[in-house]
């Protein structure tokens, strides 16, 4: 039975990536979510032609953020990317395999996550990049495999799903 190469993160993600500078006012960050039609984004810091990486957004993070400052009546300063942001979200290489990231995607509930090199963004992958990456290659799997059972070789499966790129 013929192996084809599982579709890695570089393959899957957009590179075309909306992000949130730092000092930028939640107002400004819901209204920025809402214009985009966005769940969630990355705070990055220009640094040359590239963006670092500082933390992520979610709507949820807004949600909290207003929610407090109505109820409690702003007892805090002024709500920036910078005082919401998560910091040190969990991202991905471009190597990243499409298993790795099914498990990823699938362990911790995300609904997008960071591809970086080293602290610069380069892009970001979403479920449903996933999802529709793995029905093209399960769809290409079932047409080119033979169609009797092999008992399947959990090492070499194992061996796949845990290898993170460099």
């Amino acid at each position: 039975m013929k192996t084809q190469t599982s579709p890695t993160a570089q393959d899957l993600m957009n590179r075309d990536v909306r992000t949130i500078a730092p000092d930028m006012h939640l107002v400004d960050i819901v209204a920025f979510l809402q214009k985009h039609k966005l769940s969630n984004a990355p705070v990055t810091q220009k640094e040359g032609n590239q963006q670092r990486l500082l933390g992520f957004i979610s709507e949820g993070d807004c949600l909290e953020c207003l929610a407090n400052e109505l109820f409690y009546g702003n007892p805090s300063p002024v709500q920036t990317a910078e005082t919401i942001m998560k910091r040190h979200p969990t991202c991905v290489t471009p190597a990243t395999d499409i298993f790795t990231l099914t498990s990823i995607f699938m362990s911790h509930q995300f609904r997008h996550l960071p591809v970086v090199e080293g602290p610069m963004l380069i892009g970001i992958v979403s479920r449903r990049d996933i999802l529709r990456s793995l029905d093209k290659y399960y769809r290409k799997w079932s047409e080119t495999r033979d169609h009797e059972r092999f008992p399947v070789d959990m090492r070499e499966i194992m061996n796949l799903r845990f290898l993170v790129g460099k």
